[in-house]
């Protein structure tokens, strides 16, 4: 033994509570039983990281991201999708591709007549819409109009105008009737009355043909030859209705001076007469609006009355009749030139021969 042993105090290591304390192996008890001094070889060495030795990620982060070969869009919570089934697929049977291979030749064929029908000419896709008759009509449309489709987009608005102006010369033949129904009655004047359901019935179609039919075929196909007819037409037009709002007797109208004139048949018939000769007047002055609106149009387009000329002779040699008499015509005149020459051939030879 040391000479530590004969200390009066003894070992202090000697302890018996000291003792039990370092012999206990240490344990995951708690707190009370660790000991900070064991295994002290077994604890791994503090590193210090820097720049040339930067701390190392786990590999859990370096892992490459894998895809996900499933395309099928994530499940919503509480909805499982409907099972696939092989009966629901679309089976493609000899059947249905006769079907199909029969339809594409039908429609293949229905293609090529309307390709030829629109090369001679025969065939228009636009069914005619005007004017529109109810289908318990004996008899249909005859055109086909549409300002939106068929004009181009600044000249509509005149072009709309026209036919409210056309639509207005309708209502105004039919006040003029009115008003020749009143003089009948009031003071049995039947030569108004005549004259007047006599322009309504043939003046109403004829203006739409006349002046306002030329009028949309111009803007819609920019033709000069349609412009001339159109103004042609509707300044006879507008001279009549001049005529027809000052009200000279005789012309069948009740203007203004038919309606100072009259006398007879009370208050209520001459203000009827008076309200028609407004509805003339208003009409004749409507009407020379649009006419210089649609002369200020016409003069910047650049359509001249020598175009209107060529069209109108380009026009003539595509009719049909008209090539075909001119054909007819050229063919006559060669057979009775071929006549000609041979029986004036075969005389001079007669009268040459000696017998």
């Amino acid at each position: 033994m040391s000479g530590f042993d004969t200390s009066p105090f003894g070992d202090p290591f000697a302890d018996p509570s000291i003792t039990q304390v370092t012999s206990k192996q240490p344990t995951d008890s708690g707190l009370e039983d660790y000991n900070p001094f064991a295994n002290q070889g077994t604890r791994p060495s503090t590193q210090v990281r820097g720049a040339s030795n930067p701390p190392q990620v786990p590999t859990t982060f370096n892992e490459p991201a894998v895809l996900q070969t499933n395309n099928a869009p994530p499940k919503p919570s509480g909805q499982v999708p409907p099972a696939y089934s092989q009966t629901a697929a679309q089976n493609i049977t000899q059947a249905d591709l006769q079907r199909r291979q029969e339809e594409l030749e039908r429609k293949a064929a229905e293609l090529a007549a309307r390709e030829e029908a629109l090369r001679t000419g025969q065939f228009n896709p636009k069914e005619p819409n005007w004017p529109p008759v109810p289908s318990i009509c004996p008899f249909g449309s005859c055109f086909y109009q549409d300002i939106n489709i068929e004009i181009p987009v600044e000249f509509q608005r005149v072009v709309r105008l026209a036919y409210y102006l056309w639509m207005f010369y309708v209502g105004v033949l039919f006040a003029n009737f009115i008003g020749g129904i009143a003089m009948w009655a009031a003071i049995s004047d039947h030569t108004n009355f005549g004259f007047s359901l006599m322009c309504l019935i043939i003046l109403t179609p004829l203006s739409f043909l006349c002046w306002f039919r030329p009028l949309y075929k111009a803007f819609r196909t920019d033709s000069s030859f349609n412009f001339m007819v159109f103004f042609f037409v509707f300044f006879v037009q507008l001279v009549f209705s001049v005529i027809w709002a000052i009200g000279i007797p005789g012309t069948g109208s009740c203007g203004l001076i038919t309606a100072i004139a009259t006398t007879g048949g009370g208050v209520f018939f001459r203000l009827i007469l008076f309200l028609v000769a407004g509805v003339l007047i208003t009409y004749a002055v409507c009407s020379f609006l649009v006419l210089v609106q649609v002369h200020s149009i016409y003069r910047s387009t650049g359509a001249s009355f020598a175009k209107a000329q060529a069209e109108f002779a380009q026009g003539v040699m595509r009719n049909e009749h008209v090539q075909q008499a001119a054909t007819n015509a050229a063919s006559s005149a060669a057979r009775q030139a071929m006549g000609q020459a041979f029986n004036g051939g075969g005389a001079a030879n007669t009268g040459g021969v000696r017998y």
